[in-house]
């Protein structure tokens, strides 16, 4: 069932391509990219909305669904379109870098650690792996220092 709701909803996103395909490659690409990310915004604006209203504010329940979801959606997503080879890359543009980077930046990082680890990158993979995290929070710590020191 998974495996046709998939390939339909993959022939559908290529019909929408074949329409595309009279603009310039250099002008696709970035339309690929907007016209995902306006929806994943959105999807992830009303999770987190309705997350707090489902499970109370005293633990970021939206972000941590939307995380593992757009990770999860991710892997399965360039796995199943690269092994099989069946999208354009405008589309997995549409939906890797538009839709799931705008719905969560987190199942990019995830894919790209697990591809470090892939090559055997372990060192780098845990160096990206922690450091992103740590630093990610160490990074809003020092913005959020800088904006206080201002006038």
């Amino acid at each position: 069932m998974l495996a046709i709701l998939s390939n339909l909803l993959f022939a559908s996103l290529g019909k929408i391509f074949s329409l595309l395909t009279s603009f310039d490659p250099a002008i696709r690409a970035p339309i690929a990219v907007s016209l995902g990310a306006i929806p994943g915004a959105l999807s992830r604006y009303y999770l987190s909305i309705l997350s707090s209203w489902w499970f109370g504010v005293g633990f970021p329940f939206g972000t941590f669904m939307i995380n593992l979801t757009g990770s999860l959606v991710m892997g399965f997503f360039v796995t199943f379109t690269l092994e099989r080879s069946m999208t354009s890359p405008d589309l997995r543009l549409l939906v890797a870098v538009g839709f799931l980077g705008s719905y969560t930046t987190f199942s990019t990082y995830s894919l790209e650690t697990l591809t470090l680890l892939r090559t055997g990158n372990y060192g780098l993979s845990l160096l990206y792996w922690m450091g992103s995290a740590a630093l990610g929070v160490a990074c809003v710590e020092l913005g959020s220092f800088l904006a206080k020191r201002l006038p």
